[in-house]
């Protein structure tokens, strides 16, 4: 049947889907504007309810393997170099299911928003090609259980992300920002396929279960963990390697923005994927999780205040986007640096891990709301610069009213999901060193004061006559900021059943390196 073929490969569905509409979409633009319309939403929509499946699946049936290839007779294991075939294999457990949920959810959105935000535009075949494949590559990076098959889906990441960052000229600074970006990407990349040459080598195998089952720690292994950690820290956007963002989430079309945040964050998955499941307690935890509490610190200072001068409201947004990121490694850094104490684990540092996962899933959605809020603006009044800006609560009340949503949010202002997770790793990293809490909700009161600085400048104020002939933004677009405005509400207003369904069971995941591996290799 077709219900039962859809559930059991579902997980490859999850990439094929996308990747299927990807290259088909080119030839769909040829025979009408419409047509390409729904056939694009129709993808996208396929998509989350692929996804949807999954994540139901990882959450009632545990670890979900998909092996590509013949099985081994009497075999779960996919790959080993004695007489077993060499296959990949793709394996999601609640962290991964938790990227796809945010992939899904941010996806759809975004390509929502976008038929109408970008429908005056040339090219958009190419540019709904490269959205496609975007969402496939993501959603193969959180999916895949082996190593070069990571490094395939964020090559094809990369490429997608710097294609949709040139899409709009902007003068030639579009083209600029695409190719800083690609030149950090490919870089990170290097660093990437070298650490994997080097795992190869040394236990002749790519899965992350069977690397992580051999994992001795030699000092090769660290030179691979070093290149691992700065190639997936640039990618994310982390200080001192955050210098792409600003040009790239501020130059994008703000759909492109708002899915560069979820790129970003799936490659902030597979650092800790790597971190937490291959290496976990064979090396020296204290240290690798302070350094992430450092960067993480580093992040969150530099951002808010690199955010506070701009002019330019998505620059601004791209600061605050570093900043944030921050929140995430500390937390995490926090749970990675008592990880071999197990009473300090309970105590606080399973609640830093899930207030930083949790911030992970916020962030994509508060900060995704916010640029397509800016999105609306530039659509409308065609400037992005906040001195020509004001007054636009006039004509403008619900993107201001979904602005207010995103801008409380990510200021960790109650109810709303930035404060649930936020309120989280205060308390946890409170009790592993307060001064690190200090800083945290320091950063949160300057973020607050830096969004009151452009909420006044682009809505308050007396009408200008310049404006005095903008509408509302479309319902499309309209509709796709309701949609992640109702998550940012809903995850604050009941952020205990959130982080009890969703969240517990990601960091448990992580945490949990030999039931990961015991779910891929069985009894081998």
């Amino acid at each position: 049947m077709i219900s039962d073929f859809i559930w059991a490969n579902s997980p490859i569905l999850l990439v094929a889907i996308p990747l299927i509409g990807a290259f088909i979409c080119p030839l769909i633009g040829k025979v009408s504007t419409d047509v390409r319309r729904a056939w694009v939403m129709g993808i996208v929509t396929l998509t989350t309810a692929i996804a949807a499946i999954v994540v139901y699946r990882v959450y009632t049936e545990g670890i979900v393997t998909y092996v590509f290839g013949a099985a081994a007779s009497g075999m779960t294991v996919p790959m080993d170099s004695g007489g077993i075939p060499i296959r990949i294999i793709f394996t999601i457990d609640p962290m991964g299911a938790l990227m796809e949920i945010i992939t899904a959810v941010v996806g759809f959105s975004v390509i929502f928003y976008s038929l109408s935000a970008d429908a005056r535009r040339s090219g958009l075949e190419q540019y709904y090609t490269l959205f496609l494949l975007l969402i496939a590559s993501v959603m193969g990076m959180v999916s895949t259980g082996d190593l070069f098959n990571f490094f395939v889906f964020i090559e094809i990441s990369s490429m997608a992300c710097a294609g949709l960052i040139a899409y709009r000229i902007e003068r030639g600074r579009a083209v600029e920002a695409a190719i800083k970006y690609f030149i950090i990407s490919t870089v990170a990349a290097i660093f990437l396929l070298f650490a994997i040459a080097i795992l190869y080598g040394e236990y002749n195998a790519l899965n992350i279960a069977m690397i992580a089952s051999r994992m001795q720690f030699t000092p090769l292994d660290k030179v691979a963990l070093v290149l691992i950690v700065v190639a997936l820290l640039a990618k994310c956007g982390a200080v001192p390697m955050h210098f792409w963002t600003p040009d790239s989430y501020g130059l994008a079309p703000s759909a492109v923005t708002a899915m560069l945040v979820v790129a970003s964050q799936a490659s902030l998955y597979g650092l800790f994927r790597f971190v937490f499941t291959m290496y976990n307690l064979t090396f020296t935890a204290g240290m690798m999780g302070w350094t992430l509490i450092i960067i993480g610190v580093l992040s969150m200072v530099i951002g808010v205040t690199m955010a506070i001068p701009q002019k330019d409201v998505k620059r601004l947004m791209a600061f605050h986007a570093v900043s944030q990121t921050g929140y995430m490694l500390l937390g995490v850094g926090v749970g990675l640096a008592v990880l071999g104490n197990a009473s300090l684990m309970d105590q606080f540092g399973r609640m830093a891990m899930e207030g930083g996962i949790f911030h992970i899933i916020n962030h994509a959605m508060y900060k995704g709301l916010l640029f397509l809020t800016a999105g609306a603006i530039i659509y409308r009044v065609g400037t992005r610069d906040l001195n020509k800006l004001g007054g636009l609560g006039h004509q403008m009340k619900w993107t201001m009213v979904f602005f207010i949503i995103g801008a409380l949010a990510i200021a960790g202002v109650p109810p709303l999901n930035g404060f649930a997770s936020k309120l989280m790793i205060y308390e946890s990293v409170y009790l592993f060193n307060p001064l690190l809490s200090i800083i945290a909700m320091v950063v949160s009161i300057l973020t607050l004061a830096s969004f009151v600085k452009v909420f006044h400048s682009i809505f308050m104020g007396p009408q200008r006559p310049e404006f005095s002939e903008v509408k509302e933004a479309p319902r499309p677009m309209l509709i796709a900021m309701g949609i992640l405005a109702f998550v940012v509400i809903l995850f604050g207003l009941i952020p205990v059943q959130v982080v009890s369904t969703l969240i517990s069971p990601a960091a448990h995941a992580l945490i949990d390196r030999a039931g990961y591996i015991a779910a891929v290799l069985g009894g081998v």
